[in-house]
């Protein structure tokens, strides 16, 4: 079993839609019961509230549907609760650490794009799309498509770090 929190600022654009798409995969692969998946977002701001509804707008527009609640990280709780953090962006990432989940623990979705394998940790942030128009929430889309293969591909390998 594997337990997978994707993590971004606000957990309304990025991370509710890696989750959604990470969850099409291994329910369209049959995993489902292998993993346990989740999003939040590393500031309180959006708690309570729905996906941007860009980012609802680009995941129908690939045919994915999924309903989300923004809420905020608790690293006391959610540090039991999950194998591995996955952050948006670098930001996101020492958030995380500061907040005490173990840096081991977290890595960069991106870091699991095949095609990214020997790009400097600095380059592979999911751009925030919140300030800008539909580009950023396609281009957004495309960047977790690749990285959620490849993060699939690690965890099927026994890759992914655990408590």
């Amino acid at each position: 079993m594997h337990s997978l929190l994707f993590v971004c600022l606000g957990n309304i654009c990025r991370s509710p839609l890696a989750r959604a798409h990470f969850q099409h995969l291994v329910t369209q692969r049959g995993l489902a019961k292998q993993f346990t998946v989740d999003s939040c977002g590393t500031g309180h701001w959006h708690a309570g509230k729905g996906a941007d509804p860009r980012t609802i707008l680009v995941a129908a527009q690939h045919g994915l549907t999924f309903d989300h609640t923004a809420r905020q990280v608790d690293a006391d709780a959610d540090v039991h609760e999950f194998d591995v953090f996955i952050a948006m962006d670098n930001r996101n990432k020492t958030d995380l650490i500061d907040l005490g989940v173990p840096r081991s623990r977290v890595r960069l979705l991106r870091s699991f794009d095949p095609a990214l394998a020997h790009a400097p940790e600095h380059t592979l942030d999911v751009p925030d799309p919140y300030y800008g128009g539909h580009d950023g929430f396609e281009a957004m889309y495309h960047m977790i498509v690749a990285s959620c293969e490849g993060l699939l591909s690690d965890a099927l390998a026994g890759k992914l770090p655990s408590r």
